[in-house]
């Protein structure tokens, strides 16, 4: 092989090692794709849809109610290690009580338009519970809150396991945009609170 060839050769491999690097970087660092597999989120985020998760923004813009998450569920939850997506309920310090087919935190009902087609807010077995959350906690829960496992069923979650927020929908190309991050909305005490899906 002449010089230039091996040149070449090297250029090429150079090449390709660094985009190897700069892949795993942003992999590992910055964005990461995902495909959503169960159904917990509907209408918001549907099944076999492809989202990418932001994991870089959290360093400096903490999660917030209404913020769509990729985690890591607890082991004795975990369905073959497969991540979940939900949405951020409560944060750090907030008192989430459920109770009569509605969320409320800190004493005030959520208004949550989001919500898969109108469905009430039901514990496993249909009674009433209160969580208070540490300051690295969080409390999620599925859109689709009759077919979702999420924090009624094994608690909040550590701010640890959390991937990162579900920031772009890129497949289907039909559903091409944004996730709206919907900031939720805290009804006060004792006025309802509309909980219509969109």
């Amino acid at each position: 092989m002449n010089r230039k060839a091996l040149g070449c050769l090297f250029e090429l491999l150079e090449t390709l090692l660094l985009t190897l690097v700069l892949f795993l970087v942003v992999q590992l660092f910055v964005a990461q794709p995902y495909q959503v597999q169960q159904s917990s989120m509907e209408n918001t985020l549907m099944p076999d849809q492809f989202v990418l998760v932001d994991k870089l923004s959290p360093h400096f813009d903490d999660y917030h109610r209404g913020d769509i998450i990729v985690f890591n569920p607890p082991a004795d939850s975990a369905q073959g290690g497969t991540p979940y997506v939900k949405r951020v309920i409560a944060t750090g310090g907030d008192l989430v009580d459920i109770h009569g087919g509605h969320v409320y935190v800190n004493g005030n009902q959520l208004s949550e338009a989001y919500v898969f087609d109108n469905q009430a807010t039901d514990l496993p077995d249909k009674g009433s519970q209160t969580w208070k959350l540490e300051l690295d906690q969080l409390f999620v829960m599925g859109d689709h809150r009759q077919d979702s496992v999420d924090s009624r069923d094994f608690g909040p979650i550590a701010k640890s396991s959390v991937i990162g927020r579900a920031w772009l929908r890129y497949w289907p190309l039909s559903k091409l945009g944004l996730i709206p991050q919907t900031k939720q909305q805290l009804a006060p005490s004792g006025s309802p609170a509309s909980s219509k899906a969109p």
